[in-house]
């Protein structure tokens, strides 16, 4: 089974607080920090438990011990971790984090990205806080990561740039393309850093049917009316539904049905979209037409797939027409079990493929390539072999 990190950022997510949540959830705290200290900085970090609004979890804070420089360039943070002794996975996905960071930083300064000094950011807490997110990764074995949209929050936040908007420009530009939440409590719920985890780490949306194994809370420092100032994490198992589960006796299953508008699109390829959308496992691919803006006509493309062939379909959708967009929804099926039976008839053999609700017949129905040959073979009307087919069925 795959792994899965599931973030809820019920009060904000920051990079303190993904540390903490990671610790609550099972991190071991002496193999983090052995990690971390090769970093070769002044810090220590303290992990202690703390509430927010009734609810226990872990509060991280970094101890930066010794003078500091007041603010680090793009290039000296990326030499001290690549120079540190974390893992080279672990080094590049925090040497990318912080480049997300700074190109984001340098959009909204107008300013080259080598050129962007990083302060808050840029402080011994921010750079422990961005390498021990890649460490906790690591160190759980690099899991799928999905987060839930969060809030932002609003009001107005102090800078080493003045007084700013919340969210800040570079957590709104480091967010571009990702699924927020506007509003939620006053100040600023995503700090850069959580932004840029949100962005480089998550995949931001419904996660896939998971078991929990362990949970854990990070507590930030803020203390809010209305709701606790904590990211929720959750670890555990992928679990996929059977391939089979939609043949149960009755029983629901939850597939998705995937969609897309076309009006630029030939037929040719339509009908093969569908042809390949089933060959990669859709389980029923169509095409209606429609009426689209401009008074154009096109076609509705779509198709039905459990979850583990979702990403295929939609890949196929891509690759075979000319949309440049999938939507996505869950929906609800509940399908007969199936058997095959085979009948005489004056033909020849037919196969009938019957269909039960707990245990009871509900539907049957003759192959109709079964007929349609037998058809060809003996003369007779296609009609004539399935009456006979059903009536073999019936009498016996």
């Amino acid at each position: 089974m795959s792994e899965l990190l599931f973030l809820e950022p019920v009060g904000g997510i920051a990079g303190d607080m993904f540390l903490a949540a990671a610790l609550d959830c099972g991190l071991p705290l002496d193999e983090l920090a052995r990690a971390l200290a090769t970093l070769q900085v002044n810090f220590r970090l303290e992990a202690t438990r703390a509430e927010a609004a009734g609810l226990a979890g872990t509060h991280v804070e970094v101890v930066v011990e010794g003078p500091q420089p007041e603010c680090r360039a793009l290039a000296e943070i990326r030499s001290l971790i690549e120079a540190s002794g974390l893992s080279p996975r672990a080094k590049k996905v925090a040497v990318s984090l912080f480049e997300r960071i700074g190109r984001a930083e340098a959009k909204v300064h107008g300013v080259p990205v080598e050129r962007v000094h990083f302060h808050e950011v840029g402080a011994v807490d921010s750079i422990v806080d961005v390498c021990g997110a890649a460490v906790a990764l690591d160190l759980f074995g690099w899991p799928r990561v999905v987060s839930l949209p969060p809030e932002l929050g609003h009001g107005f936040v102090k800078t080493a740039h003045g007084r700013l908007p919340v969210p800040g420009p570079a957590v709104l530009e480091l967010l571009k393309g990702v699924m927020v939440r506007l509003g939620g409590p006053p100040g600023e719920a995503v700090t850069p850093t959580g932004a840029a985890l949100l962005a480089g780490l998550c995949e931001v949306g419904a996660p896939p049917p998971f078991v929990p194994r362990t949970i854990g809370y990070g507590i930030g420092t803020s203390r809010w009316p209305d709701r606790p100032n904590a990211l929720r994490m959750s670890l555990g198992e992928i679990r996929d539904l059977p391939p089979d589960s939609s043949r149960l006796d009755g029983e629901r299953a939850t597939l998705w049905e995937l969609a897309c508008n076309l009006d630029d699109c030939s037929g040719q390829l339509v009908a093969r979209a569908i042809e390949a959308a089933l060959a990669a496992g859709a389980l029923d691919a169509w095409a209606a037409p429609c009426t689209m803006k401009k008074g154009r006509p096109g076609l509705v493309l779509a198709a039905l797939a459990a979850p583990e062939r979702r990403a295929e379909v939609e890949r196929i959708f891509f690759a075979e027409t000319t949309t440049l967009g999938v939507r996505a929804r869950p929906v609800e099926r509940r399908e007969l079990s199936r058997e095959i039976v085979s009948v005489d008839t004056p033909y020849g053999c037919v196969r009938i493929k019957v269909g039960r609700l707990c245990g009871e017949v509900i539907a049957a129905l003759p192959e109709y390539e079964d007929c349609a040959a037998l058809s060809r073979a003996r003369g007779a009307p296609v009609k004539e072999v399935m009456a006979a087919a059903m009536a073999s069925f019936r009498s016996g």
